[in-house]
Order: structure tokens, then C-alpha cells, then sequence
């Protein structure tokens, strides 16, 4: 079994998630779109990976708005058709964050600006909690999706959706792959800004995450394990 992970940044590690799917016994491909020396220019060409070599697509976070084309419509637009490819092949994906609202706009969704950020660990509204739990769950984004018409909503707050599922497909709008290891690459790399412009102090967050670690990957754990044993 083969898992593509699509990595638009090189600061989002897999984590949690990585671990689960490794743990299933996949073999895990990680495609980089935009590499380190991109960063702040990310209008790069990619040949995407045929998505029928994989047995599942999980299309990760990214500091960009799944809507801005004028910066990263080079890439965006060959990844959605990749997304919407193997969703009518069947290959499951696993939509995370930015990935989510991707597959959302892959589908027929729209995505759009929220009307604030939801940064940090949070508890969300789930209609499914055997597949998506209150949590907390860690939010990291400025954007929010409408799912796609045939999709079913399982969780929200009140800024925004917060996971639908479609077919074998799952998006989900926090990010379960956070580990202190994973926050702290982010901090590296403009989040610590970020965060305290939310009025979060970086280094509270980061102790947070360390004491809610292991409940956060087991946690993670089990959304990899419904998503691949019930949705996909």
C-alpha cells in the first residue's frame, strides 16, 4: 500500500499522521511543491505525481489561501485536478487544512476568507464523533470552506466547518498531525509572528502542545484509523 503525501512547504511534517499511516503499513511518498528557497515566491511549475500509483492522497497544510491564483495558480490548479482525478478513481484522500479546502474546491466547494483566524488548540462541534472527535484539535488557518453539494458536514465551530466527507474522500480543517516537532517548524517559519499578532504567546503554545502530545497523537491516531477503515 502506497500513501502520496503532498507537502506544498517544506516546514509540514507529517507527524502524527505519518506515524498512523506507517504504523498501517504504507509505504509513504512525500511530494514537495514548493521548496525551502520558494518560499516567499510560490508561483512554481510542478509535474504532480500520477495519482493512481497511490492507494491514498493526503494533501497537507500551506500558509497560502487556496484561492489566491495569482500567487500560487501555477500549482494550485494541476493539484486540484490531480485531487478531483483520484476522487473519481476512488483513491481516497485525506484532505488537511489547506489540503481540505483543496479538496473542497476540487469538488465544486468554495473556499473563502473567515471572518477571523482560529489559531491553537480547540474543541469543535462534531456530529460524528466516532470518526471526528471533539478533540482539542490543533486550528492553524484564516481561510473556511463551503463543502462540496453532495459532501456531508461532521464537525464545525463557529468560525468555520470543520471536516466533511465525500465518497471515500475526508477533509478536515485542524491539523491532527501537530506535535511539538511540527509546531515548532512552523514557528521557525513565520508562525511565532503569526501567533502573536492572535495575541498567543509562542512559547505558551508550544509548552501546550507538549503536555497535550500524547492524547494529541493517539487522538490523531484514531482519525487516521476511521478515515482509512470507514470512510476510505
Amino acid at each position: 500500500m502506497r500513501v502520496l503525501y503532498i507537502k506544498h512547504d517544506h516546514c509540514s511534517p507529517t507527524g502524527s499522521v505519518g506515524e498512523r499511516f506507517a504504523e498501517r503499513g504504507y509505504d509513504a511518498t512525500e511530494f514537495l511543491v514548493v521548496p525551502a528557497d520558494r518560499y516567499h515566491d510560490p508561483g512554481v511549475d510542478v509535474s504532480f505525481p500520477d495519482p493512481a500509483s497511490f492507494d491514498v492522497i493526503v494533501p497537507m497544510g500551506a500558509i497560502w489561501s487556496a484561492y489566491d491564483h495569482d500567487r500560487i495558480g501555477s500549482w494550485l490548479l494541476p493539484e486540484l485536478e490531480l485531487l478531483r482525478n483520484a476522487h473519481e478513481r476512488g483513491i481516497p484522500v485525506l484532505g488537511i487544512c489547506f489540503g481540505g479546502q483543496a479538496l473542497a474546491l476540487a469538488l465544486g466547494g468554495q473556499v473563502e476568507a473567515a471572518s477571523r483566524p482560529e489559531i491553537g488548540w480547540h474543541e469543535i462541534e462534531t456530529s460524528h464523533p466516532d470518526l471526528i472527535e471533539r478533540g482539542p484539535w490543533f486550528e492553524y488557518h484564516y481561510d473556511r470552506w463551503h463543502p462540496p453539494a453532495q459532501a456531508r458536514t461532521l464537525a464545525h465551530t463557529e468560525v468555520a466547518p470543520q471536516a466533511f466527507a465525500i465518497g471515500t474522500s475526508l477533509g478536515v480543517q485542524f491539523h491532527p498531525e501537530t506535535t511539538p516537532e511540527v509546531l515548532q517548524a512552523w514557528l521557525d517559519n513565520g508562525g511565532d509572528a503569526d501567533m502573536a499578532r492572535a495575541g498567543l504567546r509562542p512559547d505558551d503554545v508550544l509548552a501546550q502542545t507538549r503536555r497535550l502530545a500524547a492524547a494529541a497523537a493517539a487522538r490523531a491516531h484514531r482519525l487516521v484509523d476511521g478515515f482509512l477503515d470507514t470512510v476510505a
